[in-house]
């Protein structure tokens, strides 16, 4: 399974590693993503999502019905 978070679609992103020569490598930086069980009030179970801390701090702010369905609608997560 690949790196991307289930809520907000985020992906690793790609930079570089910079010497004190200034010389330039390429580099990957991952994002902070955690298997997070979140209590859905509508289906009343537990759902279980790859997501990284910034949707976690989404799900708390917005409600996880409201991100799920948002993240549904940009097609990061099938049906939960």
């Amino acid at each position: 399974m690949s790196r991307i978070c289930q809520i907000t679609g985020r992906k690793r992103m790609v930079g570089n590693n910079v010497a004190h020569s200034k010389l330039r490598t390429k580099r990957t930086f991952q994002i902070n993503l955690r298997r997070k069980k979140f209590w859905s009030e509508s289906e009343q179970r537990f759902v279980t999502l790859r997501v990284s801390a910034k949707g976690i701090r989404d799900i708390e702010k917005n409600g996880l019905d409201a991100c799920v369905k948002k993240a549904q609608e940009k097609g990061y997560v099938g049906i939960v």
